[in-house]
């Protein structure tokens, strides 16, 4: 069974409606196990049980959207990275569309039972998870550690919060900042999980509108008749349940930018509509009549060929060519191998607790390199995230590591060599443990180990090689093994260990010395 298939686990928040036995069965169709609570103290106790392991949270609203704004508050002290979907009567349309503005990834009718609407939410739940994990792996990894960083405001500091280490991703940074001191539209293209949204904040946060509001939108996570409204907004009375204006999201974004993910999922009725909007800068409002001016840079983005949907009739082509003044191609994560250590330090930074500072061994580096990260940023977050649940001493190794599509031992037996970087842009030592700091003299040592020629030998025994040379040069450079180990960036312990894993009486008598 495929995990897109597998039955996921959700809370469920109504204190208005109880769950009937049937409506309970008909979700457990849809494939949504829930665990079913009254109030919010119910809640929290479930949010704290970490035994438990939850997918989304659905919340039963009534006429506001107060229970949304208390359940959300729940969720971020506990720290956790919960889809939240809401139910609500059909009267009260204003609610639905209120919730989705306060970060809720779906809203639907509280009546509607269907496998095909709950599938749906299911599916728009997974994706508002897997994009929260993509930007938390936004990582403060400079491209070049030893030169001085003059920054004069915010937005520049933001620019920073980027992984651009690998020759490709620096290139595209270099592209995107030109791009973004000129007003025009921004097509991204890349796969996804790949980092697009983050570009797009990049494009941005570098323009000469970075004080300005940031709006994303993604157009494949709404019904086809609230996404008109979402965007363009409407004025009291337009329908039933219109009982105030509304300010779409092109309003809000005045003065910014706006960016619309998975552009290539957009209904066609609806591209006509954007295209005009586009082409005027303006807009109305619907149920209006007045004509609203817009100060808006548009940033679309996608994972789709939209030539070929151009093709197939599912895209209009004035639309594309509206989007793309300007084209930029995120590369898949396997393309950029030099971001992903640099990615994995930034998450293990972020992800341990109480100041631990964890490693990675060379053999387990070379895993994660070698592995060809189907699912981008997003599969890395998992993978990291398993090996430091396993990991129980912060020395995270081979055995620690659970790929989605492949074992570690299919990998090193692959026969596995690094990349060789671009001859212009060598990107920098990683030090992945960053509550240290960067060692000192650990880039003398690693120049020591690549000196080496190891290129003939079979992997596990060139890993073997490269970390005796490298534990062998810190030795021989140090007046004990406590200051060995702070130049290798490992705890005295794990010296220790790998002399005696090593098992070799000439790093014996050095470390004895």
């Amino acid at each position: 069974m495929s995990a897109s298939h597998l039955p996921i686990s959700a809370l469920w928040l109504d204190p208005f409606r109880p769950l009937s036995a049937a409506n309970a069965q008909a979700l457990a169709g849809a494939g949504l196990v829930v665990t079913a609570v009254t109030t919010l103290d119910a809640l929290q106790e479930a949010l704290a049980d970490e035994q438990a392991a939850y997918s989304m949270l659905v919340l039963g609203l009534g006429g506001d959207t107060s229970l949304l704004d208390e359940s959300a508050a729940l969720v971020k002290a506990n720290r956790l990275l919960l889809p939240l979907v809401c139910r609500t009567e059909r009267r009260h349309l204003e609610v639905a569309i209120a919730s989705v503005h306060q970060g809720a990834c779906h809203a639907l009718s509280a009546d509607d039972w269907t496998t095909s609407a709950w599938t749906q939410t299911i599916t728009r739940a997974r994706a508002a998870s897997q994009a929260a994990a993509a930007v938390n792996t936004v990582a403060s990894v400079t491209s070049n550690a030893a030169a001085p960083h003059v920054h004069t405001n915010a937005a520049e500091e933001s620019v920073r919060s980027v992984v651009y280490v690998d020759p490709i991703s620096r290139n595209l940074l270099a592209l995107a900042h030109r791009v973004a001191l000129a007003n025009v539209a921004v097509l991204i293209e890349g796969p996804t999980g790949s980092g697009k949204e983050v570009l797009s904040r990049v494009l941005h946060e570098s323009s000469a509108s970075a004080n300005g509001p940031f709006v994303g939108f993604n157009c494949a996570a709404m019904p086809e008749h609230m996404i008109e409204d979402m965007l363009f907004g409407h004025e009291k009375g337009a329908f039933t349940g219109a009982v105030k204006d509304h300010r779409g999201l092109f309003e809000q974004a005045q003065g910014g930018t706006i960016f619309l993910d998975e552009i290539g999922e957009l209904p066609l009725t609806l591209q006509a509509k954007l295209l005009r909007v586009l082409q005027e800068r303006t807009l109305v409002r619907l149920g209006g009549e007045r004509t609203i001016g817009l100060d808006v840079r548009v940033v679309a983005a996608t994972n789709k060929n939209l030539r070929d949907s151009i093709a197939q009739r599912e895209f209009r082509e004035d639309l594309y060519f509206r989007l793309s003044t300007f084209k930029l191609r995120v590369p898949a994560l396997a393309e950029r191998p030099g971001d992903i250590l640099p990615i994995v330090a930034r998450m293990l930074g972020r992800h341990g607790r109480n100041g631990q500072s964890w490693s990675v061994s060379p053999a387990a580096q070379t895993a994660l390199l070698a592995y060809p990260w189907p699912g981008n940023v997003r599969e890395l977050e998992n993978v990291v995230q398993r090996a430091m649940v396993l990991c129980s001493d912060q020395q995270i190794d081979t055995q620690h590591l659970m790929f989605d599509d492949m074992s570690v031992e299919s990998l090193l037996a692959s026969g596995y060599h690094a990349p060789t970087p671009s001859a212009q842009v060598a990107p920098p030592a990683v030090d992945l443990q960053l509550a240290q700091g960067v060692p000192a003299n650990i880039a003398e040592l690693l120049a020591l180990v690549q000196e080496d020629d190891n290129a003939d030998m079979p992997l596990q025994a060139a890993v073997k090689h490269n970390e005796h040379t490298l534990i062998r040069a810190a030795l021989e450079s140090s007046r004990s093994r406590l200051e060995a180990a702070e130049k290798l960036g490992i705890s005295p312990r794990t010296l220790r260990y790998k002399l005696a894993r090593l098992r070799d009486n000439s790093l014996s008598q050095l470390a004895n010395a």
